[in-house]
């Protein structure tokens, strides 16, 4: 278990960071913060409505990935501890 462990937090560090950027990839809906940043402007460029779908998709797949990784370090530690 020594092994898994950083294995484990490389993961979620790399995780974290695809999560960043998946969540910048998708399309502003307006009112917040993406009007603040100039996302509210509407392109001929847009994503259409199944790369939207994928996108979310994905990012979903790797938000519950990012989770059962920081579970896994939680009982991988706790299971040191009690040995």
């Amino acid at each position: 278990m020594d092994v898994l462990t950083p294995i484990l937090q490389i993961l979620v560090v790399v995780l974290s960071v695809v999560i960043v950027l998946l969540v910048l990839l998708h399309k502003g809906r307006g009112g917040g913060v993406s009007d603040m940043f100039g996302g509210g402007v509407t392109t001929s460029m847009s994503s259409s409505g199944s790369a939207q779908r994928l996108l979310t998709r994905v990012t979903v797949a790797s938000v519950i990935l990012w989770g059962a990784s920081i579970i896994a370090i939680g009982l991988i530690g706790r299971l040191s501890i009690d040995s």
